[in-house]
């Protein structure tokens, strides 16, 4: 047994209302550069929907993940080592741009400068890839609060899947259909397909936290890791010509802060913690012949930080007593393992993904208390389990390879926690019989529902540093302001770098912005005279331009 610690993440579903801080603070974080405007490491997916890229669970297609063959082996499903070498430049089964969609800015020096007249001046959209005007058709969240289900929902490719075995199962008129939010990062997988596709060896997983990162300098940009990755995770940089991905902020774990999407997530339904688990037992965990085995494969990796063998073995191979410490307060492994109400994503892909999600019980919550039910009655609750509003085929389909049955398990179990807890917060004495009807103690599912709805900062994200003692032995990539085109590289305009122009950065400059906080001078910009960008300004005095210049009367 050889003993590996793994960061890890936990989201609640029932907890995401769709409003895309996370996406949006982790764009402003890593992807504020050139050649990344299409680029979201972490992206919120409205369910049903196509996702983003469009349809990248199609992996009939697109050929992601691992599959097994005659021999019982794992192999990449773009083939062996012969076939991937032929089509490295040019993969037939990689999304185009399309698939992602082209970025785009939009003409605002015409709109400000357009000389007065007849006609209200409009701004078209400009592709940031070729500074031609375009037509705005599709982006990341297109299908977001089921934007155009009607019409486009049949392109689910889970939908289709279950359409096929039964038409009536999923329908989109209004009053039958459902929806939930999906935020989804890189999965910093146990068994990473990217790494094994990349002919340069440029992604890496680092021993000391599991962490998935590309060397910047080592990669290529065969782009093989695109069409090797099944969640599309990883993209493409068409400027510095490299792989990107999510980094799981790295930087800030190694310091003990979370990750930029959990720590600014509005509705607190992220968790961070370590996993310890065998990785002399990953392969054969990926290599079950059923794809339904093998959720109960991955859970049998990851091992128990109270056992004393495990501790012993841990020990032995160099993992520090605080990240013990902190693999045993560990919430993704509370969530995922001893209460088993936190499943994977996928893992029909066999990479073993590391980023876990809580099945989402509000829709039918919600149903039940407009039909004029008592939604967490214990009873009605259960009974309503059967007749789900989201179709238990397709949760199962997200998150335990068709597995209705341990989807059905988690729902109980969240739905028994409701119950129990809303008679003991209504002053009744607790009906120990909910807990035993899903195999679970009062104890442990006040602790579940402690963790789930009241858990403070500190028991959300139990995150161990990284020890002094190895700083030289943690490896990292570059710095975005590294790159050539990267923040500081344009000269800082009044209207962004983008402004009509076929710039690719879209947001403002990192030095104009540094100088513009920094400095104790007002914005003097000779091009802000009577067009003042209340965005640029820095609020301190009143830059020449921000009033009309005032006229003279005329004396009689």
């Amino acid at each position: 047994m050889r003993v590996m610690a793994q960061m890890g993440m936990v989201m609640n579903l029932d907890k995401c209302i769709g409003c895309h801080t996370c996406s949006v603070t982790c764009k402003q974080a890593w992807t504020n550069r050139a050649g990344t405007e299409y680029v979201w490491f972490n992206n919120v997916e409205t369910r049903p929907g196509q996702g983003y890229p469009r349809r990248y669970e199609d992996q009939e297609q697109w050929k992601g993940g691992w599959e097994v063959n005659k021999r019982g082996r794992l192999r990449l499903k773009t083939g062996g080592r012969l076939k991937r070498l032929l089509s490295i430049f040019a993969s037939p089964v990689q999304p185009e741009l399309k698939d992602y969609y082209e970025p785009w800015t939009y003409d605002y020096k015409t709109l400000v400068e357009a000389p007065l007249g007849d006609d209200f001046p409009v701004a078209r959209p400009k592709s940031l890839i070729t500074g031609e005007d375009t037509q705005v058709t599709w982006s990341a969240n297109w299908d977001d609060n089921l934007g155009g289900a009607s019409e486009m929902g049949h392109l689910d490719p889970i939908v289709e899947k279950i359409r096929k075995e039964s038409e009536d199962k999923i329908k989109f008129e209004l009053e039958q259909t459902f929806m939930f939010y999906l935020p989804r990062i890189c999965e910093h997988c146990l068994n990473p397909s990217c790494m094994a596709s990349c002919p340069s060896g440029a992604i890496y997983k680092r021993e000391e936290d599991g962490i998935v990162l590309v060397d910047q300098d080592r990669c290529r940009g065969w782009r093989q890791c695109i069409t090797g990755c099944p969640y599309k995770k990883i993209y493409f940089n068409h400027k510095s010509g490299k792989a990107e991905k999510c980094t799981f902020c790295y930087p800030r774990i190694e310091v003990g802060i979370p990750t930029v999407c959990a720590e600014t997530c509005v509705g607190r339904l992220r968790y961070l913690g370590l996993f310890l688990y065998d990785a002399d037992a990953v392969t054969a965990a990926a290599s079950v012949p059923d794809e339904k085995d093998l959720y109960e494969a991955q859970m049998d990796l990851l091992l128990d930080p109270e056992d004393p063998a495990v501790i012993a073995a841990a020990r032995e191979q160099g993992i520090p007593e605080d990240w013990l410490d902190a693999a045993r307060r560990s919430p993704v492994y509370a969530l995922a393992k001893k209460y088993r109400v936190a499943l994977p994503l996928h893992p029909e892909y066999r990479t073993m993904p590391m980023v876990w999600y809580v099945p989402p019980l509000s829709p039918i919550v919600d149903l039940l208390s407009k039909q004029g039910h008592d939604a967490e009655d214990q009873g009605v609750l259960f009974g309503a389990i059967e007749a789900l509003r989201i179709p238990a085929e397709y949760l199962a389909e997200l998150f335990t390879a068709g597995d209705t049955d341990v989807i059905d398990g988690v729902l109980r179990k969240l739905a028994a926690m409701r119950a129990y807890m809303r008679g003991i917060n209504l002053g009744r004495d607790p009906d120990e019989s909910i807990p035993e009807s899903v195999g679970m103690t009062p104890e442990s599912m006040y602790e579940m529902y402690r963790l789930m709805a009241i858990a403070k900062y500190d028991e959300r994200y139990v995150i161990p540093k990284a020890h002094v003692e190895d700083a030289h032995e943690l490896e990292e990539i570059g710095c975005s302001l590294d790159y050539e085109d990267g923040p500081g590289m344009y000269d800082s305009g009044p209207f962004g770098e983008a402004s009509g122009r076929p710039v690719p950065v879209a947001v403002e400059n990192f030095h104009a912005l540094k100088q513009r906080q920094t400095s104790d001078e007002p914005a003097g910009d000779e091009e802000l005279r009577g067009r003042v960008n209340l965005l640029n300004w820095d609020g301190n005095g009143s830059p020449p331009g921000l009033f009309p210049t005032k006229r003279e009367e005329p004396t009689s």
